[in-house]
């Protein structure tokens, strides 16, 4: 009984040293002229060897400079399980390089994101089958700067009931925060006067002409960004 007792009590110690917050996204990019063969492919592979845990989430990159490729995100799960989860086995192995890898050009791409629960609006589990990716890149150094204009954002994202979702890369390639906003009422929620604009709210809880402050960001600490429209294919995800 003792022992059962301190397990609970040590319960709250383990589940903070797990925390699930960590995101796998992998894209790869079809031959034009094999996209049935790879879809049909990707989509047993998924339901036969990616479940719990490692559920896949497959989206289908509408536009920007990877249009045409499919974004297969794993997760939110934690480094310890990432740390522990080994070789994915011969016979994973052997589907994926047989069955898939020969549908697809030599381009993939493979991050690791954090979801930061004190920038977001929305639960990182909450998800939406329509969304948009902006990757924001920072001037090497300021990264904290764009990270305390986006504190500030989450007010007026959340004024507006914005499902907006963001993570910061790790050890993938230039830092940067991307800011995923999840359309969960579909793509109408980008049109003109659904909500009042972000500008408007943003100057409503700060101040007139606070505004300035994102073209501040913009001009003196961000490197670059660009965004894209992803939808998400349930037929090809996880069951």
């Amino acid at each position: 009984m003792r022992k059962i007792f301190l397990l609970c009590l040590l319960m709250p110690l383990l589940a903070i040293g797990q925390k699930k917050n960590v995101v796998n996204a992998t894209r790869v990019f079809p031959k034009i002229d094999k996209v049935l063969e790879f879809e049909k492919a990707l989509a047993a592979h998924a339901q036969k060897y990616h479940n719990g845990d490692w559920k896949w989430r497959v989206f289908e990159i509408q536009s920007g400079p990877d249009a045409g490729g499919y974004h297969i995100t794993e997760g939110p799960v934690s480094w310890e399980q990432i740390d522990n989860r080994g070789n994915l086995g011969t016979e994973h192995n052997l589907d994926w390089h047989k069955n898939i890898a020969p549908f697809l050009t030599e381009k993939y791409v493979s991050t690791y994101s954090i979801y930061q629960d004190t920038l977001s609006t929305v639960a990182v589990t909450d998800y939406a089958s329509k969304i948009n990716i902006t990757h924001w890149y920072p001037k090497p150094g300021w990264g904290y700067k764009i990270r305390e204009v986006l504190v500030k954002m989450k007010k007026a994202w959340e004024a507006g009931n914005e499902s907006i979702a963001v993570y910061t890369s790790s050890s993938s390639g230039e830092a940067q925060f991307a800011v995923v906003t999840r359309y969960k009422q579909g793509l109408k929620e980008r049109e003109e006067g659904f909500r009042k604009a972000l500008k408007e709210r943003f100057e409503t809880i700060y101040g007139e002409d606070s505004w300035d402050l994102i073209d501040e960001m913009v001009k003196n600490y961000v490197d670059h960004f660009w965004s894209e429209l992803l939808f998400l294919r349930a037929d090809l995800s996880s069951k």
